[in-house]
């Protein structure tokens, strides 16, 4: 009964006429955001962060606006994948596995349909499922000392770094790079100044949100002046668009066990949605009577990763909201926001200010219903956006960048900082290292340190109080786990290459 009452608490908040529009405004640029290949929700909300600030929007409404930017990105991603073989971010790959081979045959419509409705099975659902496993995670975060929280904040750099990359050297150097950045400005204990090289700007630290924007969105500037110098065309057309009633009925099996696989990804920190969206395809295909036609346009290959992904990025934001540790590069960025607000994610925020969980939750519903409504009529409309060229795309996204970020700071030297982020970030993709660790030991690197020095202060500095309770043990076990494991499992997180398109096979 508690939960309801909580619940209509949220809807309450949500059902505002602002709330509303802000989320029915941040599934639409979600949606867009998640259509335009390389963009994604990590470098859609990284941008929209700034400009949330500029518009001075408070705590709650901030977080519905990104966190519907966050879920419209997940949907989008799938467009580009069917009508452009490209995916629109990681978690949408294995879309394009049967997706394009569908629209090369003449079912773009259909797979887009089958898609959206996928999308909105698995992040209704996971929404759902968050609203009931996060209060009960919640309750047993209170068990956590310090040596848990250094231990959970492990796991989440072994298994975020893991999963992020192909190699976990790289992944580690990464971490270590975000981790020495964290320790630039003054030590809490005694007020000394620590690698500013004395540039009084770094005394504060370096802020996050310019390290996000510049690792995220600059670089991803630069990586498009690199490589998308010409202009986007379509490369299917989309036909008359109806409804598959058949299709639907026959992938809806596969709709329901890719969400419950994707859930129990996005609340592994670090696994996130391109996990959830391959075992979701991995799993169906080991069941399917016909393995055979997928690669060649099965409607269940494009119904199970759409569902796992999206339902994985309902579930990340469990670790994140009870733990405070996030659970992909998306909650990451939105963890940012969080502590930008004052506000300090873990099991203390459901009972301190359940308002901000409960309607956000509610939103997320609403906005749910707001994308599948969304999605399907005004698919044409998406994927006439794939089209802006390349010279328009560019000048936008720097300027929103540059001009969101002196709003929120004011200084000409964050501006610079956000520039030489974003050359790093540039840089490190080009020697294929991951950048979400490089955030992730930013955003938790003084936290980790903390937690380090009261569990040394509680024990008299006996480090084998890091491993003296049972959880900590578990999570030190799982972090290594987390870092080892994708060693073993490179092989088959790579894409297989696209089979040859088979004219001859037709679906319902």
């Amino acid at each position: 009964m508690e939960m309801l009452s909580n619940l209509a608490m949220g809807f309450g908040i949500a059902f505002t006429p602002f709330t509303l529009l802000l989320a029915v405004i941040g599934a639409f640029v979600g949606t867009i955001i998640g259509a335009l290949p390389g963009l994604g929700p990590s470098n859609g909300v990284a941008l929209l962060i700034p400009i949330s600030f500029s518009m001075g929007l408070d705590a709650i409404s901030a977080l519905v606006l990104l966190t519907s930017v966050y879920y419209g990105a997940m949907y989008g991603g799938r467009i580009s994948s069917i009508l452009l073989n490209i995916p629109g971010d990681e978690p949408a790959m294995m879309t394009t596995l049967d997706g394009y081979p569908m629209a090369r045959q003449g079912l773009a419509g259909e797979a887009l349909v089958v898609s959206g409705v996928a999308s909105f099975a698995g992040s209704f659902l996971a929404t759902i499922g968050l609203m009931i496993f996060a209060p009960y995670l919640a309750g047993v975060a209170y068990k956590f000392g310090p040596a848990e929280y250094f231990a959970l904040y492990m796991l989440a750099f072994c298994t975020l770094g893991g999963m992020g990359s192909n190699n976990q050297a790289k992944a580690a150097m990464s971490a270590a790079i975000g981790l020495a950045l964290a320790m630039v400005g003054l030590d809490k204990s005694t007020g000394m100044p620590r690698f500013t090289f004395g540039e009084l700007h770094l005394q504060d630290g370096i802020d996050f949100l310019v390290a996000i924007v510049g690792l995220f969105a600059v670089a991803e500037v630069f990586f498009f002046i690199e490589t998308h110098g010409k202009d986007s065309a379509i490369g299917v057309k989309l036909g008359k668009l109806t409804i598959p009633w058949k299709m639907l009925k026959r992938t809806f099996g596969a709709m329901m066990r890719g969400t419950g696989i994707g859930f129990v990804a996005g609340v592994l920190p670090g696994a996130g949605a391109s996990l959830g969206s391959f075992l979701a395809y991995m799993a169906e295909k080991s069941v399917a009577r016909d393995k055979d036609s997928f690669g060649k346009g099965n409607p269940k290959g494009v119904a199970a990763p759409e569902a796992g992904n999206n339902a994985a990025a309902g579930g990340a934001l469990v670790p994140m909201l009870t733990l405070g540790v996030p659970g992909s590069g998306t909650t990451a960025v939105l963890l940012a926001l969080l502590l930008t607000l004052n506000i300090t994610p873990g099991p203390l925020l459901f009972s301190e200010r359940p308002e901000i969980v409960w309607s956000l939750i509610a939103s997320l519903l609403i906005a749910n219903v707001v994308l599948l409504l969304m999605n399907v009529p005004m698919v044409k409309v998406f994927v006439h956006i794939l089209s802006v060229p390349a010279w328009v795309l560019l000048p936008g996204v720097t300027m929103i960048a540059f001009v969101g970020i002196y709003s929120l700071t004011g200084s000409s030297f964050d501006m610079l900082m956000m520039v030489g982020f974003g050359v790093l970030g540039y840089v490190m993709r080009k020697l294929d290292m991951p950048t979400v660790p490089v955030i992730l030991g930013i955003l938790l690197g003084n936290a980790m340190e903390d937690n380090l020095r009261r569990a040394m202060v509680l024990s008299n500095g006996d480090w084998t109080y890091l491993f003296s309770t049972p959880i900590a043990i578990g999570l030190w076990i799982a972090a290594i786990l987390g870092f080892v494991a994708p060693i073993f499992l490179r092989r088959l997180l790579k894409k297989p290459p696209l089979p040859e398109t088979d004219p001859s096979l037709n679906e319902d």
